[in-house]
């Protein structure tokens, strides 16, 4: 979603400037970062792309692995040409094949066979994205089911080895991601058997972040319970209808249940731990041959963008390569129309075509008027008197304008603030509401049946801190209310 920027009103944060002062847990600077790139892929490929499996034993030989027209760039332009903002490589499944030549196992694509054993499927990924102007992330499974020692001590110590590679090796990542999935049946160096391991303190997961923190100050750590940023708690890119970007921290270790909490977040929260919803454009999440009719539809992702990016969370998009070593041309097309479609909706929002804006202005200093919300910018918001804490802000137009679609943004550097608001449009002198909501966060999205007015109201029914709203946007062309 593009808004199209005018000139800032400066001055809107500082120690002196009058602005209220943040409400509970807010954003770092790299979840800020986050939150401004919403839309990113995943790629999920390694020996199950060749076995046709989702989960592979560890007993895989490193020959199957042969993507004999592999092209990093093509999958970078892929997700470029589908308005993703970056790609995530599942460097390590569950299998433990490594797509890079570490240096701590034989198990990867050094001893496959392919290019003679001299390549580097990170490498080239990476390098691919920064060339198409793409973040890069890293995905490491914590289970491991080819490794010998899976289960003890020296496996964790492995795990860092291996990490440290990928954090050191790759230029800047934008996030690193730990999977849930931890024990149970493997191959673990030909012991054949099932291994269970305390998912709470196996891993000793603070040292393991650390050394992120320590080697990538500026990627975010995505894990069930984060710490930065938290699951979403299902595989169908869907944020509860309420979903707040606040979470009580370590409740939720990677492979921890909590599903409902996850979905839905804590109101009261200690933590800014914003949902990520994670969904594959096909039913599994690697290449299946007979899944290339089954790609979701443009107007399927559309609906996904609705139910995550629209409740505040981020979408994280698997377009998984095939066995050539390319994103399969079905993907790439509903990639394609899909981005044309957002493109198309979100180009031109009306409510900058206002020609006045009134309520209240805290201090009644127009750096917090309620201009802010439609003036393009998202450094600059509408805010209230600490006491008023349910406002009212009205936009008027010179004739009435068609919309379907509402959008809310919060001013995340001060909070998550409003608990729910409701929308109004005057139609034949009379207020009418035609939509509420409770959370808004980074961005909050409402379909509703095509409406026509001259003026719309923005309503906080209920807040915890004086509001800090810095959009109200509307469109035409969402489609029908579900």
């Amino acid at each position: 979603m593009v808004r199209k920027s005018r000139p800032r009103v400066s001055g809107a944060q500082g120690a002196d400037s009058g602005a209220p002062s943040p409400y509970g847990p807010v954003p770092s600077e790299r979840q800020l970062a986050w939150h401004a790139r919403p839309l990113y892929g995943f790629l999920h490929f390694t020996v199950n792309t060749f076995t046709d499996k989702e989960w592979g034993y560890g007993d895989e030989d490193p020959g199957i692995f042969h993507p004999a027209g592999f092209d990093a760039d093509q999958m970078a332009e892929a997700a470029a040409s589908g308005g993703l903002a970056g790609l995530i490589l599942t460097c390590k499944h569950h299998d433990g094949f490594c797509l890079w030549p570490s240096r701590y196992t034989e198990h990867s694509v050094k001893h496959g066979g392919w290019r003679d054993g001299r390549c580097d499927v990170v490498k080239e990924v990476s390098e691919a994205c920064r060339r198409r102007g793409l973040h890069f992330g890293v995905y490491l499974s914590p289970w491991d089911r080819n490794h010998a020692a899976y289960g003890a001590p020296a496996y964790v110590a492995y795990y860092r080895n291996q990490l440290r590679e990928l954090l050191s090796d790759y230029g800047p990542l934008c996030e690193v991601w730990f999977d849930g999935a931890n024990g149970g049946d493997g191959y673990y160096g030909g012991a054949r058997e099932k291994r269970l391991i305390d998912r709470r303190t196996y891993y000793g997961w603070e040292e393991t972040w650390r050394l992120v923190r320590d080697l990538q100050p500026g990627a975010c750590i995505f894990g069930d319970g984060g710490p930065d940023v938290r699951w979403v708690g299902n595989e169908d890119g869907e944020a509860g209808e309420t979903c707040w970007a606040t979470l009580h921290g370590g409740e939720f270790l990677p492979g921890l249940p909590g599903k409902a909490s996850l979905n839905l977040g804590d109101r009261q929260g200690s933590d800014w731990l914003p949902a990520e919803c994670d969904v594959s454009i096909r039913p599994g999440w690697f290449h299946h041959p007979a899944e290339d009719g089954m790609v979701k539809t443009p107007e399927s992702l559309m609906e996904i963008y609705f139910r995550s990016i629209g409740r505040g969370a981020s979408l994280l998009l698997n377009i998984p390569p095939d066995r050539r070593g390319l994103i399969h041309e079905a993907d790439a097309k509903s990639l394609r129309e899909f981005r044309r479609r957002v493109g198309t909706l979100f180009a031109h929002d009306l409510a900058g075509t206002a020609q006045a804006a009134s309520g209240p202005a805290r201090g009644g200093d127009v750096r917090f008027a309620p201009l802010c919300l439609m003036d393009g910018s998202p450094d600059t918001y509408w805010a209230t008197d600490d006491e008023v804490r349910g406002p009212e802000a009205v936009l008027e137009f010179p004739s009435p304008v068609r919309f379907d679609v509402v959008g809310l943004r919060e001013y995340l550097p001060l909070g998550q603030r409003v608990d729910s608001f409701a929308v109004d449009a005057e139609r034949d002198g009379d207020w009418k509401e035609i939509c509420r909501g409770t959370s808004i966060g980074s961005l909050r999205l409402l379909r509703v049946r095509e409406t026509s007015a001259r003026r719309v109201r923005l309503r906080i029914t209920k807040a915890s801190a004086c509001p800090a709203i810095s959009m109200l946007g509307l469109w035409a062309g969402g489609g029908v209310v579900p």
